[in-house]
């Protein structure tokens, strides 16, 4: 008895899980027997396949089962319709195929189908990695704006601090003058205050 493998999934494992269950969809066949017959080819149980499908790949085929499903339901209308028929054998169609043709509709997929399933998935792929990227440019720039808003607010409450004891001080020398008072004008225009560069309240004489 072969072992069991139970290492992680390849990308050309998942590829076959879904083909498998895309065509046993398409033709009317069950998942689980989709699951056994990958699990024979993987060397994996049909439990493992079924798990993989339902929790990774399905989202990946999402317009491939539907396409599948339209398939399916196609070809049993075809089905009931040649049954009505008279002459079974006969085809449906009036418009000769190619042998290509005919081997494209046995096998339930066109190529144009295929094609334009693959354009779809990779238009959403691509979709995708703009979306992730605009997100993370939008994350950094919320980021930034938080970061120059909290230094913003920063810098105000230090202005309006600043603003408050450069009125304080200027009332209390105003106040300082009044008490004191030169004895002569000149003295009183040589008692002048400035601020210095560092913030500090000096004296200044003319």
């Amino acid at each position: 008895m072969p072992l069991t493998r139970q290492d992680a999934w390849s990308q050309d494992e998942d590829l076959l899980l879904a083909e498998v269950v895309l065509r046993n969809i398409r033709e009317g066949g069950t998942q689980l027997k989709a699951f056994d017959e990958v699990g024979k080819q993987l060397s994996r149980t049909a439990a493992a396949c079924g798990f993989r499908w339902n929790s990774y790949v399905r989202k990946q085929y999402k317009s491939g089962i539907e396409l599948a499903k339209k398939q399916r339901k196609e070809a049993k209308k075809q089905a009931k319709t040649q049954e009505r028929a008279e002459e079974p054998a006969a085809p449906v169609s009036e418009v000769p195929t190619s042998p290509s043709e005919q081997e494209e509709q046995q096998s339930g997929l066109s190529i144009e189908a295929v094609k334009q399933y693959l354009d779809d998935l990779y238009e959403k792929a691509a979709a995708a990695n703009s979306q992730d990227v605009q997100k993370d440019q939008i994350r950094g720039l919320e980021k930034q704006i938080y970061y120059l808003s909290a230094e913003n607010e920063k810098l105000e409450t230090q202005l309006r601090s600043m603003e408050e004891d450069y009125r304080a001080l200027i009332d209390i020398m105003e106040r300082a003058k009044k008490r004191v008072g030169p004895k002569s004008e000149d003295q009183q225009q040589r008692m002048n205050f400035q601020v210095e560069g560092k913030g500090n309240l000096e004296k200044v004489e003319k």
